[in-house]
Formats: structure tokens, C-alpha cells, sequence
């Protein structure tokens, strides 16, 4: 039998205030993955129409470079790939929460309608707003639009309480209807703004700047930590209401909270990128095969995995294709499409 010292590396604070205990195979993925996504940053800014060497990247980064490829990286590259990086992140995150709460393997933000939501509202934001109030704004819109069509699903899936499977089909259903309603107003709506609002369709990070960088970064960096505290909780969820509840967990104030945080992470992700399809279903079932069930590694490395994912399909994106620049959307969609068919074949063959 292994000694629990070789299989968890814990920390405690002096005064006993502050302690974890992680398992070392998750510490150990969870540095790789952060080490991938520093290689990421380096290489992938280097990599397109203008190849830049690494050492060029790096001496840029640090504040030593010539000058030369300043507008290229400070401007174009680096800030895309920032975004990509905490939107993929965000999605990542919303969606680990989502499948841990709802106890359902099929459950992510764009599945249940949580990204439809705020898409209709940015949408509409541009659509009938965008001229006249400021578009510093769209965040807020997304947010309310993704907390609104959640509430729906839930109020909805409520018969003598909230079944998992009934939640994904309404879920499923309600995110239908949004995209009727983000097609109505893209037809209804003048062309110039019409133009705009389809990128939030298609899902990209084109032509961003370091302001959408500091929108979402503040989002990612307080709430990953918020979703952490809560991690314990989701374990003890998966258990069962009246088990959770008899170890002490406030359910439903618990259950709130993390859907706060999901909707937010999603809402704040689609008003930076638009509607990126199904990294928030894809990134926690790999999280889940390399770290197993601890909910506080599942959330770490579903963050990681997610930008990783929106940023590998974002470079695929603007190197592969070039002149052209294809929405990132669109390989996230390729892939997690028949992601999505695989996992209702396999429910299909357990049930």
C-alpha cells in the first residue's frame, strides 16, 4: 500500500489560516500544462506570415528587443493570443463547474444555452445600442444575457426538483431558440451592424487589442480562485443533496454561487470572442482523464486545457489558411461536434 505522503503534497500556513492538499500526479499535470502554455505564448507568437524567432519573442517580452516587430507582437499577435488564452480559460472553467453541478458529462455553457443567452444580448447590444451607448457596455450585456437564459433553464427544469438530464434538454431547447433569435435580429437589423454582430456567431478573436485582454483577465483571475473555494463543495454535490447537506454544505447558497460564476466566466468569454462552441464540454472530460475526480484539479486543468485549446484553434485559425482568417469557432465547432456525438453514443450504450 502507498504512503499518503507519496501520493498528496499538502501545505498548511504557520497559523493553520491557509492549507490544501493536492494530489502530486495533478501538481505534476497542472505544471506541465502551465509550462505548455508558456511555450504556446512564445512560439505561437512567432509563428505566421512574419516567422519571429523565439529568442526576438522572448527579448520582446522582456522589454529588450530592437523595436522591429513591435507593432507585430505588442499589437497583433500578442494581445490575440492572450485573449484566446483566457477565453479558452473562462470556458474551461464555466464548463467543469456546469458538468460537476449538474452531475451530466453533457453539460457546458454553449450546451444549456448559457453562451446562446449572451450572444442574443451582445447581439442585440450592437444591433440596437451599439451607436448610441458606449461599447465599453457589451460585457455587461453578455453577463445579463447568459444569468437571464440560466435562470430560465432552471426554472423550467424545476418539477419537485432539477433532474440532470432534464436540465441538458432543456438546456438544449432554450439554446435552439436563442440562435433563432441572434438569426431574426441579424436579418431584421441594419447591414453595418449586422456585419459586426455575425462574428459573435461564428466565435473569434480577430483584430483584438489589449483592451479586450483587461476585460476578461480580471474575470479569470478572481473567480478561477472563488471556483476553487467552492471545489469541495461540487465533491461533496456529487454525492447527493441530502448527502452534502448532512456534511455541512449550504446546497442550494453553494449551488447559486458557482452558477454565478459559471454564467459570468461565460458571459464575460463570448462579449471578448463570441459563441466558441463546446470547449467548455470538451476541457473537463480531458481535465477528468488526466487528474481523475478531485473537482479543485478538474477546475485547474480544465482552465489550462481550455485556452490551449482556443488558442491552438485560433493559430490554426490565421497561419493555415493565410490571407484568409478563419474564425477560431469554427475548428473548435469541427472538433467538439462529434465530441458531442460520441458522448451521447456512449450514455446511449451505459443506459
Amino acid at each position: 500500500m502507498k504512503s499518503t505522503d507519496k501520493l498528496y503534497y499538502t501545505y498548511r500556513s504557520r497559523k493553520g489560516a491557509v492549507g490544501f492538499q493536492i494530489e502530486r500526479r495533478s501538481l505534476h499535470v497542472i505544471a506541465g500544462l502551465s509550462a505548455a502554455v508558456l511555450i504556446a505564448i512564445v512560439v505561437g507568437a512567432g509563428l505566421g506570415n512574419r516567422m519571429i524567432s523565439p529568442i526576438e519573442v522572448l527579448l520582446h517580452l522582456f522589454g529588450a528587443g530592437s523595436g522591429e516587430y513591435e507593432f507585430v507582437l505588442g499589437t497583433l499577435r500578442l494581445p490575440r493570443i492572450a485573449v484566446s488564452l483566457l477565453v479558452g480559460a473562462a470556458l474551461g472553467i464555466a464548463g467543469s463547474i456546469l458538468q460537476g453541478m449538474i452531475r451530466n458529462p453533457l453539460a457546458s455553457p454553449d450546451i444549456i444555452g448559457i453562451t446562446g443567452g449572451a450572444t442574443v444580448a451582445a447581439v442585440a447590444f450592437i444591433t440596437f445600442l451599439g451607436g448610441s451607448v458606449s461599447i465599453k457596455l457589451l460585457p455587461v450585456a453578455s453577463i445579463l444575457g447568459a444569468f437571464v437564459v440560466s435562470a430560465a433553464v432552471y426554472a423550467l427544469s424545476w418539477k419537485n426538483g432539477v433532474t440532470p438530464i432534464r436540465l441538458v434538454l432543456t438546456g438544449i431547447g432554450l439554446a435552439a431558440g436563442m440562435g433563432a433569435l441572434t438569426t431574426m435580429m441579424l436579418v431584421i437589423g441594419p447591414m453595418s451592424s449586422a456585419t459586426q454582430a455575425y462574428i459573435w456567431m461564428t466565435g473569434s478573436v480577430y483584430g483584438v487589442t489589449w483592451r479586450q485582454v483587461y476585460t476578461i483577465l480580471p474575470a479569470v483571475g478572481l473567480l478561477l480562485p472563488a471556483a476553487l473555494y467552492y471545489a469541495r463543495s461540487l465533491g461533496s454535490q456529487e454525492l447527493g443533496d441530502d448527502v452534502a447537506g448532512g456534511l455541512g454544505v449550504r446546497v442550494q447558497r453553494h449551488r447559486m454561487m458557482l452558477l454565478l460564476i459559471s454564467v459570468v466566466l461565460a458571459g464575460t468569454a463570448v462579449s471578448v470572442a463570441g459563441a466558441i462552441g463546446f470547449v467548455g464540454l470538451i476541457a473537463p472530460h480531458l481535465a477528468r482523464r488526466l487528474v481523475g475526480r478531485p473537482f479543485g484539479s478538474q477546475l485547474a486543468v480544465s482552465a489550462l486545457l481550455g485556452g490551449l485549446l482556443v488558442f491552438l484553434a485560433d493559430l490554426i485559425a490565421r497561419t493555415a489558411f493565410y490571407p484568409k482568417d478563419i474564425p477560431a469557432g469554427v475548428f473548435t465547432a469541427g472538433v467538439g461536434a462529434p465530441f458531442f456525438i460520441y458522448l451521447l453514443f456512449r450514455s446511449r450504450k451505459r443506459a
